[in-house]
């Protein structure tokens, strides 16, 4: 697993995951499965088409997630 995508779900997080928190975590993700640190320009739209794709499953994740003694975060409306 690539060491640098941190939890991203309380308590592990106190505050509530940002969009470049998400983004982040995504874009190591693509990162390790691909090889690339920074695509060819041939595979650059797939490679941010990729990011974009798992950050928005990276939230519906996160919105979804009931964690046990935490408050449920509420439905974000970028859906």
């Amino acid at each position: 697993m690539c060491r640098s995508i941190k939890t991203l779900r309380p308590p592990v997080l106190p505050e509530e995951a940002t969009e470049e928190d998400m983004r982040a975590a995504a874009l190591q993700y693509v990162r390790k499965v691909s090889g690339f640190r920074a695509p060819a320009a041939h595979n650059r739209e797939v490679f941010e088409q990729a990011v974009d794709e798992i950050t928005e499953a990276t939230r519906r994740l996160l919105d979804g997630l009931e964690v046990r003694g935490a408050a449920r975060r509420p439905v974000s409306d970028a859906a």
